[in-house]
């Protein structure tokens, strides 16, 4: 696949959505509420060992709530990790695997429902709708992998190199990629070294899979770490492999701000998909209750980020189904387009 195919499906994705597709929502709070138990350093990742099955529903809730793209429950799932647990390497990348999988039996499900059931909203809310739906392969952060909170300050100490970051991730990007996603989703990056390291690693892996780069910000202003949004956006937008860039995992309050700071730079799609707004207690592994906003305050925001640029929305950490259904809905165009053929 060359650059111009990358673009395309892109392109192609959106056209058919009306100009804005709809990316799921949280899938650890989902998995929980399904009765997943999550504490441990893989999080998410752990039900692609112990309950595959609750992740498949769970990407099959978004479908139903419209989504078009499908954030596969590896964030967490590192080579590294599994084998910390006792895993070989060759055990390690088939779970690496599964959770591509599983999100690629979840979409051929969907499309059965849809042919079983009528075009459009179903009576019970359900949508089916025959349409184009993305498989994104996550990549989290080395943060993310350290399990400590760090993805969300961004500090790796004064040691960590950019050849370190590219030896981290290297092997998992590849099995991921050859797992048969769509694109590849590096997500929450919260520092421009490891933007600089996913960017090189692509191209030093001549990796032929489009991808997305997001970051999460604290202050409204620059990543998490203290780097320029502008100068991270920059490193994504000059990546070939790069068909969207944009922001995860932050307040919904300071998306308008990042997004109008991205635009500057980024000619590529603008992707966003906050968080609730509440507050992740890192030390306690746990959120704060009662510090986010409703799902009727988080849609309000959505046509606003789409005047100023977003052209891909959903949701993150303790967004739901509920929420992905409500954008869906506030989006002018989705209700009216018509099913693919």
């Amino acid at each position: 696949m060359g650059s111009v195919e990358t673009s395309s499906l892109m392109r192609d994705l959106l056209k058919q959505a009306g100009g804005v597709a709809v990316v799921d929502g949280g899938l650890a709070t989902e998995l929980e509420r399904h009765g997943a138990d999550l504490n441990d350093p893989l999080w998410s990742a752990k039900c692609i060992l112990t309950s595959p099955h609750l992740i498949r529903t769970v990407h099959l809730d978004y479908l139903e709530a419209g989504a078009d793209i499908i954030i596969t429950a590896s964030y967490q799932a590192t080579i590294q990790g599994f084998e910390a647990k006792g895993f070989s390497t060759e055990e390690s990348e088939d779970l690496l695997r599964k959770s591509v999988e599983i999100a690629r039996e979840a979409r051929d499900i969907y499309y059965d429902r849809c042919t079983e059931g009528s075009s459009g909203d179903s009576g019970n809310g359900r949508i089916l709708k025959r349409r184009k739906i993305l498989v994104a392969a996550s990549v989290g952060s080395y943060g993310a992998y350290l399990a400590d909170g760090s993805e969300y300050s961004g500090d790796y100490g004064e040691a960590m190199t950019l050849g370190t970051l590219k030896d981290f991730h290297r092997r998992r990007v590849r099995v991921l990629a050859e797992a048969g996603p769509d694109l590849l989703a590096f997500e929450t990056v919260p520092n421009k070294l490891e933007a600089q390291a996913y960017a090189e690693l692509l191209e030093e892996e001549n990796m032929e899979l489009p991808a997305w780069f997001s970051f999460n910000s604290k202050d409204g202003v620059n990543v998490v770490s203290g780097d320029s949004i502008l100068e991270c956006a920059a490193i994504a937008e000059s990546c070939k492999n790069v068909v969207a860039v944009g922001i995860n995992c932050t307040p919904p309050r300071f998306i308008h701000g990042l997004l109008t700071s991205i635009t500057k730079v980024a000619t590529k799609p603008i992707i966003v998909y906050p968080n609730s707004g509440e507050s992740y207690d890192a030390d306690r592994k746990m959120w704060v209750q009662n510090t986010g906003v409703s799902d009727e305050d988080f849609v309000s925001y959505v046509n606003k980020w789409c005047e100023v640029g977003a052209s891909l929305v959903g949701g993150c950490c303790r967004t739901t189904p509920q929420t992905i259904r409500a954008i869906y809905r506030t989006l002018p165009n989705r209700s009216t387009t018509p099913p693919e053929q």
